[in-house]
């Protein structure tokens, strides 16, 4: 039961948000065991459960492959690697709980496949994602009064980050009736119950779905000084795995799916849990919330309008770090890229850059998150940028790779891949949703310093491994989008990708693609066919050599 407290009231169990926790064996007192559930006298799983599922999945992965192609299965090794490496290289590796792993990567898939494989869970993300660009396009009638008609010429400047400003103030005033406390609250408890996390943690990593990571830390800022290692490790890893909602709107306007960005951010939640607890297991006994009630305040806001107004002037440092960092990293990276090009030409090797040295180094990590080969060095190329710049600037990249696809131009100019497809396109997008840099590092570290001095060596020293599992949290939300996302078939691409290879393997969406084509042909006679807007009569040929048509004869059109 989850029931509020009222004011001078004593809980009588742990908090999640503003919530007591009743029934969970805990009105005693008990102190929370980390890694035993939600109790000391919780029961885990059996083994056998565990197994059950993970076979489970297998055979699902294996009748869907069968229907569709290889790549679901490279999505779901290259989820099982990151996992192994997680456990590998864990700070304990004896002490981590299988519990907190597997129901955590447990609710990732179950978002994933709700909403990307339910006919009512596509239809409500996109839904969704509509109301969102709709939403945020009111941010442009303030953009248009203060920057005058021409403010779309100046596009980042001037048209992403007001949105910035506008959801910030939003966000701001839902704060200030309550809905955001009740949300967090809602699903830290889900989280809490599923994974057998400690309540403080739990409402950390529920808050960076909406919040940024120098916020998040704001809702627990009493219990700070008193969170175990592996508790700080879980908050830091959380911020990392995520975005904030006033950045997730700056990118849905950059042209990159809202759909796909809004289930990022809600799938991060629990993999950041999970494996922040993995790879740095809880060893101490949790005392944050058996003594103390955690609450999240609701603000020093006295109405709605000096809480939006909040909001709006809160903003203003982040839009100002957002242009500087942008600016400062573009620069960067012109001038890196410039002695690296001075270097190589040293070399014989003059086309040496920074996004050349990623796409090599990043290339292994993007093929197991089920990239296809030919898409593996962009997509690679993108997490470099992410990794040692940022993500704004990803994105960025990210956008116009979608824009060229969109536009319809050649796939290959002077064998230089131009965009990438569909599919890859999707799992850049859940990779690249999160915090994970080292300039994020920085911030991250300033900010639990500021907010618990006593604890800036502790903060310190779990930073990295921190990152590591937040970028680590990121690749997983994208292999199980690689496992699971289906996308709208353009079959002329599709024809000219998979016959320019020298193996073609038969697959459903290969040969529904070449029965369309074959109902496009009309024969003349001999030799004289017309083809479907976009076919090619390459295409055609190797369609033919595939699977025969059967109201025509392949022979008379070549």
């Amino acid at each position: 039961m989850c029931s509020e407290l009222q004011p001078g009231s004593r809980a009588s169990g742990p908090l999640l948000g503003n919530c007591v926790l009743s029934g969970l064996g805990l009105d005693d007192g008990t102190l929370w065991q980390p890694g035993v559930g939600a109790a000391l006298s919780y029961q885990r799983p059996s083994k056998f459960i565990y197994m059950s599922a993970l076979l489970a999945v297998v055979c699902w992965l294996a009748l869907d492959t069968a229907q569709r192609g290889t790549r679901q299965f490279v999505s779901f090794f290259g989820l099982l690697l990151f996992i192994f490496l997680i456990v590998l290289f864990s700070k304990h590796p004896f002490r981590w709980s299988p519990q907190t792993l597997l129901c955590g990567v447990g609710l990732q898939f179950g978002a994933g496949l709700l909403t990307l494989r339910t006919t009512f869970g596509l239809g409500a993300l996109e839904w969704l994602g509509k109301q969102a660009e709709t939403f945020m396009s009111f941010s442009d009638v303030g953009s248009q009064l203060v920057f005058g008609d021409n403010y779309k010429d100046h596009f980042f400047a001037f048209q992403v980050m007001p949105i910035v400003v506008f959801l910030s103030s939003v966000i701001s005033v839902l704060y200030y009736i309550g809905f955001m406390q009740w949300l967090i609250c809602k699903l830290g408890f889900i989280m809490q119950v599923v994974m057998g996390t400690s309540p403080a943690e739990s409402m950390a990593a529920a808050g960076n779905i909406f919040l940024g990571q120098t916020e998040t830390p704001l809702l627990i800022k009493p219990y700070l000084s008193v969170l175990t290692i592996s508790e700080l490790h879980a908050v830091m890893t959380g911020g990392f795995a995520s975005i904030s909602g006033s950045i997730l709107g700056a990118f849905i306007s950059f042209g990159i799916e809202a759909s796909h960005l809004l289930t990022a951010s809600l799938m991060s939640a629990p993999a950041s849990l999970a494996i922040a607890k993995t790879f740095y297991p809880e060893t101490e006994r949790t005392v944050a919330t058996s003594d103390h009630d955690l609450k999240m305040n609701k603000g020093e806001s006295k109405n709605v309008l000096e809480a939006a107004s909040e909001g709006a002037c809160g903003a203003v440092s982040v839009v100002a770090c957002i242009v500087v960092n942008v600016i400062s990293f573009m620069a960067l990276l012109a001038l890196l890229d410039a002695l690296l090009s001075w270097l190589g030409g040293m070399l014989e090797c003059p086309q040496l850059s920074f996004a050349l040295i990623c796409s090599y180094v990043f290339m292994p990590v993007s093929f197991m998150m089920g990239v296809s080969w030919e898409d593996s060095f962009i997509v690679a190329e993108l997490l470099g940028i992410k990794t040692f710049l940022n993500e704004f600037v990803a994105y960025q990249k990210l956008s116009e790779l979608i824009q060229r696809r969109k536009a319809g131009g050649p796939e290959y100019v002077y064998d230089v891949k131009q965009y990438i497809s569909v599919h890859s396109e999707t799992i850049a997008t859940y990779a690249l949703c999160g915090f994970s840099n080292f300039a994020s590092l920085g911030m991250s570290i300033g900010a639990m310093s500021a907010l618990a001095p006593e604890r800036r060596s502790d903060v310190s020293s779990c930073g990295l491994r921190s990152l590591i599992a937040g970028s680590v949290s990121c690749l997983m939300t994208a292999c199980i989008a690689g496992m699971l996302y289906i996308p709208d078939v353009q079959c002329p691409q599709l024809l000219t990708t998979e016959f320019s290879n020298a193996n073609v393997t038969s697959s459903t969406q290969l040969v529904t693609c070449c029965t369309l084509l074959y109902n496009s042909v009309t024969v003349f006679e001999p030799w004289n066919v017309t083809l479907g807007e976009g076919f090619s009569h390459s295409s055609l040929q190797g369609c033919c050599t595939l699977t025969p048509p059967t109201h025509f004869n392949c022979s008379s059109v070549f």
